[in-house]
């Protein structure tokens, strides 16, 4: 009967030490099963908050005695000098002390570009610990050295993702290339992608009302006229009261938007306000008939006051109701 290998005992227990160590950080791990040609053992997904970042690595680990010297540790090269060197994603070195059951890690991809030279064998120093207190440490330094060397792959699906690895590891891919010119604004992008989608989601928001308030400056002057023309009223408190209220009513879209409500009614009041008021004393040239200008401007001073009335009623009534709502969840809660 075949018997079992001490030393495959040894080897498995630290690619599982590894893989549970990263797993247990919710980074996305690929064991490959009896290693390849480049000498890799695992590929390894990087993620922050349970999202991917596009930061890839490979992992040869290593188990044993063997690999134990005084001052720390050592990962010998072999014949995988040009394959990590050349890699387009950084390959890792572990080793497993069996003793102590801890692990230690170098950049070897690295450490093999800061030389010409040939290299047998890439040291480790007993201070490069990689344990549950310095794993976000250990990502930190492979993101920014991915970061700075344009290492990092963008693809949507772990298939993709995982394919690419291969790909990657015999050198680089000219269709995945960094754009020197875009390559550092993307870095920003991914590295802070949450605050620039709240960026972007309040400034689809926010754009329309700048260019509603560029549209009000513009109108000003033919508001101002328009009244003067067919009602002895004060132009400016006139065209001001309707302003206002074109304000409160944008204001209102704008919060009930961020609050997660959709104002689907005053949205549509806004719409209807802008088109009827807005654009006929632009497009007048004092032909129009007295009456329709008067009724116009009466229509502009009854809707503007009483819209303004009804829309702070309502809105500061549906506040009122929320926290009464709050104030007694909170009761329920206590008693719970």
């Amino acid at each position: 009967m075949a018997r079992v290998r001490p030393s495959l005992r040894i080897e498995r227990a630290g690619v599982n030490a590894v893989r549970s160590l990263l797993e247990d950080h919710g980074h996305i791990v690929q064991e490959i099963d009896g290693g390849n040609d480049h000498g890799e053992d695992l590929h390894v997904l990087l993620t922050r908050d349970g999202r991917r970042t596009g930061h890839v690595l490979a992992i040869q680990v290593k188990a044993g005695k063997k690999y134990k010297r005084a001052k720390g540790y050592t990962v010998p090269v072999g014949d995988h000098s040009d394959d990590w060197r050349e890699s387009r994603i950084p390959v890792v070195g572990i080793v497993f002390d069996i003793d102590t059951k801890e692990l230690y890690w170098v950049n070897l991809t690295a450490e093999l570009r800061r030389t010409d030279n040939p290299v047998k064998r890439v040291h480790i120093p007993r201070t490069a610990l990689l344990n549950a207190d310095t794993i976000p440490s250990f990502a930190e330094q492979l993101e920014s050295y991915i970061d700075s060397t344009g290492m990092r792959l963008r693809d949507f699906t772990l298939e993709e993702a995982f394919a690419a690895v291969v790909r990657a590891l015999d050198g680089i891919d000219p269709n995945r290339a960094p754009n020197p010119l875009f390559e550092g604004l993307a870095d920003i992008i991914v590295r802070h992608e949450m605050r620039v989608k709240r960026f972007g989601r309040l400034a689809l928001q926010v754009c329309p009302l700048l260019l509603l308030a560029g549209l009000l400056i513009i109108e000003w002057p033919y508001q101002v006229r328009f009244v003067s023309e067919y009602m002895d009223l004060n132009p400016v408190l006139t065209t001001g009261s309707l302003y206002c209220f074109i304000l409160w009513l944008s204001l209102t879209v704008l919060f009930e938007l961020r609050a997660g409500r959709r104002p689907k009614e005053t949205g549509n009041w806004l719409i209807s306000v802008c088109t009827l008021f807005l654009w006929i004393p632009a497009m007048d040239d004092g032909d129009a008939p007295e009456w329709m200008g008067k009724s116009l401007v009466i229509a502009n001073v009854l809707i503007s006051h009483f819209g303004l009335l009804t829309l702070l009623t309502f809105y500061v009534k549906q506040a009122v109701i929320r926290k009464r709502r709050h104030v007694i969840d909170s009761s329920e809660g206590t008693m719970e």
